[in-house]
């Protein structure tokens, strides 16, 4: 028969132990080292340091892109400058690589525990359980958003190095200031964040709902694939702006001469809103949750 852990002893309801703070227990700082200690976070910035390298790889074989194209685009600027190059990876991952580091990180936090049977012994500390989901959120958003600035970073140093430092030349005709092309490389960054924010809105939600790791990261990239797909299907008309995936490349507006916000707006609007339902779910359900494992 299934158990809720609870802490039990003598003191009277309400009463809670001599020093005892429900905030401190499990610090940020304590569940961060133990997220940077594990394999699969050092795998995965070790993929996407690793990127950029492919990349100028590619192109050292291949030559410069874009060669026999009628038409230009983001690609066919990669090997200008440093800028261009970061710009170019990070084209090139965020539909499906960066949302890999959100799920993995957000779907494996509390599920990982549950396989291990760790987690009734963490309630048991006792570490409150909106206290425990606030700090592994938390530590999961930042891996998240500490992936997303890896790679461009990595990718601006190695296409300075390779390309030489410059300005960001844009497939439309024009140029950015370096400054200038930094600030936008910086929006870019913000913005994929939060449309990744629906991915980790579902990776965290089916981590509170199952033990299987792999269960909760392969569920939150299969469904972020379905809704790219379902993005595609031109039939649907007007329904595809409900989609979180309908606005993902909108921070392509930042690289233009003139900034557009509107479809960024919108984009960060509908995430916003998606993750705030998913991650409200995940805190409901845990609250109702029996923890045996």
């Amino acid at each position: 028969m299934s158990t809720l852990v609870e802490c039990r002893d003598h003191r009277e309801p309400g009463e809670t132990a001599s020093g005892y703070r429900a905030g401190r227990t499990l610090p940020l700082r304590v569940e961060l080292v133990r997220q940077l200690k594990r394999r699969r976070t050092l795998v995965m910035g070790a993929i996407l340091f690793a990127l950029p390298f492919v990349l100028l790889v590619a192109f050292q074989i291949g030559g410069e892109p874009g060669g026999g194209n009628n038409r230009v685009n983001l690609m066919d600027t990669a090997t200008a400058s440093g800028a261009n190059f970061a710009a170019v990876n990070l084209f090139a991952s965020a539909g499906f690589l960066l949302v890999i580091p959100v799920a993995l990180f957000c779907g494996d936090t509390v599920a990982s525990e549950a396989s291990w049977s760790s987690l009734r012994y963490l309630l048991a500390a006792p570490v409150p359980r909106a206290r425990l989901l606030w700090s592994k959120l938390a530590v999961g958003l930042g891996l998240s958003l500490a992936s997303l600035i890896l790679l461009p970073l990595i990718a601006l140093a190695v296409g300075t190095a390779a390309y030489g430092w410059g300005p960001l030349q844009l497939p439309t005709g024009g140029t950015l200031e370096p400054g200038t092309a930094a600030q936008r490389l910086a929006i870019v960054v913000a913005y994929v964040m939060v449309s990744q924010l629906v991915t980790a809105g579902l990776a965290f939600w089916l981590s509170t709902r199952t033990d299987a790791p792999l269960g909760a990261v392969g569920g939150a990239v299969f469904l972020t694939i379905i809704g790219s797909v379902l993005d595609e299907v031109t039939a649907l008309g007007d329904w595809r702006n409900v989609l979180p995936a309908h606005f993902q490349y909108a921070w392509l507006d930042a690289v233009q001469p003139q900034i557009q916000w509107s479809d960024m707006i919108q984009g960060t609007s509908l995430s916003v809103t998606y993750a705030l339902v998913l991650f409200a779910l995940a805190f409901r359900g845990f609250a109702r949750k029996d923890v045996v494992s």
